[in-house]
């Protein structure tokens, strides 16, 4: 007897067990109806966790999560400063909300959520220092240790109304000496990113005085 091929239904369940989190237009591209959706969401079978995205019910939380979400809705997007240091676990704070960085061409996504900070990276600025991870499924882009903690260096510097939500020049010392302390830099990596974002005359002193007696 011939298998009945899969429903819609079937099928979007399917994929949201492969990708984890899914936006309503790679439904559509699969053949997906959003009628489907509505009946799926109805049912309790599928869960809508923002605008166009969704996940299945029983998929379990993290603090990262939200890494996954933005990552689905802005692919380009990279987690920058506090939140990025957090993730490394290069700092005891808990961030308030979630620092991402885009391009400063790239048009600000339109969230309900307060809870996510967007900040405009030049192309220079955006491409060096990313790392990518599997969170929830989903491909994240985050900024490595040493690059996190140069733009928090250049962030407390900052002034103007872009800069109002800056963690503060004692957040990038915290991170650069945790970081120094569990190796997950070197000083010549903080050096590197330091001079080419043309900040190393301010970071040097505080670079020295940590591997004084390395």
């Amino acid at each position: 007897m011939q298998k009945k091929p899969p429903t819609q239904a079937e099928r979007a369940l399917a994929l949201l067990q492969q990708r984890g989190m899914i936006r309503t237009s790679e439904f559509s591209n699969a053949g997906i109806a959003a009628t489907t959706l509505s009946r799926l969401k109805e049912a309790g079978a599928i869960v809508q966790i923002a605008r166009g995205l969704y996940e299945l019910p029983d998929t379990g939380f993290d603090a990262n999560r939200a890494f996954a979400e933005i990552a689905k809705i802005a692919p380009r997007s990279v987690i920058c400063l506090t939140s990025a240091l957090a993730f490394h676990d290069l700092t005891d704070q808990i961030p308030s909300r979630v620092f991402v960085a885009i391009g400063r061409k790239d048009r600000q996504p339109k969230l309900s959520s307060s809870r996510f900070q967007f900040v405009h990276f030049s192309d220079a600025q955006l491409r060096p220092g990313v790392q990518h991870h599997i969170i929830h499924q989903v491909p994240v882009q985050i900024f490595s240790p040493a690059k996190t903690i140069i733009d928090l260096f250049r962030y407390a510097q900052g002034t103007g109304a872009r800069y109002r939500h800056s963690p503060g020049l004692s957040v990038a010392l915290e991170g650069m000496r945790e970081a120094l302390r569990t190796r997950k830099t070197t000083p010549s990596e903080i050096a590197h990113y330091a001079t080419e974002e043309g900040i190393w005359k301010s970071v040097a002193p505080y670079l020295e005085a940590m591997t004084a007696n390395a």
